[in-house]
């Protein structure tokens, strides 16, 4: 890995092929034999040569024919990807640092599309266009993830899960990163929508070579990252979101207890019943009605600092 200073404008300038000697291409790996050689081998016939290795303590021959290769290899401090990507944002010298999966499943040919639209932006992200070679199970965790983290962070992400994504590591190091496993991607893709500007440009997706590793577990812990993520950056939208989910009971014990009057008579409805329904119809609707209030705001700030930013 080695230092280069460049000009910020001429950065500006450049287009993705151009930029090729300014991105390190980090690969995490666990026990990724199988596929390393062919990624390491289509990364420099590409013409990448900043390419890093960083190891999770793998089992098998993973170091020993990245090495082969001629790369540089780090092993991990600890386990884990998000251990992985704290330590290339730290190590690398690099202005940009891209982080792309080992096992085959990405095209280092897509490399140059995610450069292209890195100086305007601080996260390009890949866009897997072609999801036929993404498990079933995978596909729908991340369409909920999607949802999910869009919803609450009031900017549209189709696929903050993906494996292949550039980062300014001038930014990347103001991250507070504490995840430990896969939800790296979603806390980085979180923090940067409040902190920064990311973009997606669609890629090709593979068959991986060699066993999965993200469980139904690892989904579960990305949905956590983003609540808490949410929970960082912006509280009073979180709060509000849960408190307008209480107007669904409060409509639905109103409506129950006008049907008791309408079909049995005043004496068999519930006066008590009708007023909590009351109460909690109101405060739902005053829930989505700041929760809404709060990403037209949201949208609004992003519009005017695209608008006076140079």
């Amino acid at each position: 890995m080695s230092g280069i200073s460049v000009n910020n404008s001429a950065l500006d300038s450049s287009k993705g092929s151009e930029l090729k000697n300014f991105v390190t291409i980090v690969l995490p790996t666990l026990n990724e034999e199988e596929a390393i050689g062919k990624v390491i081998d289509e990364i420099k016939g590409e013409g990448y040569n900043n390419i890093l290795v960083i190891d999770g303590h793998s089992s098998d021959k993973t170091v020993e024919i990245a090495k082969s290769k001629g790369v540089n290899v780090i092993i991990q401090n600890s386990v884990g990807k998000a251990s992985a990507v704290r330590m290339a944002i730290e190590l690398v010298k690099t202005p940009y640092v891209l982080v792309m999966d080992a096992d085959y499943t990405y095209d280092p040919k897509d490399i140059a599309l995610l450069l292209e639209r890195i100086p305007h932006y601080d996260e390009v992200i890949g866009f897997r266009k072609n999801r036929a070679n993404i498990p079933a199970l995978h596909r729908i965790g991340n369409r909920i993830i999607s949802t999910v983290l869009s919803l609450l962070m009031g900017q549209r992400i189709g696929d903050p899960c993906s494996g292949m994504y550039l980062l300014k590591v001038e930014t990347a190091k103001t991250l507070e990163l504490t995840s430990s496993s896969f939800d790296i991607e979603a806390e980085i893709v979180a923090q940067l929508i409040s902190l920064g500007k990311i973009t997606e440009v669609p890629i090709t997706y593979r068959r991986r070579i060699g066993k999965k590793k993200i469980s139904l577990k690892s989904g579960f812990r990305i949905l956590i990252t983003i609540f808490k993520m949410v929970w960082l950056y912006n509280p009073i939208f979180l709060l509000s979101s849960f408190s307008s989910v209480l107007a669904i009971p409060g409509l639905v014990i109103i409506l129950w207890q006008l049907y008791i009057r309408y079909i049995f008579g005043d004496k068999y409805w519930s006066l008590g019943l009708a007023w909590l329904g009351l109460v909690l119809l109101v405060i739902g609707l005053q829930g989505f009605s700041t929760a809404t209030m709060l990403l037209l705001l949201k949208r609004m700030e992003r519009r005017i600092m695209k608008l006076l930013k140079p």
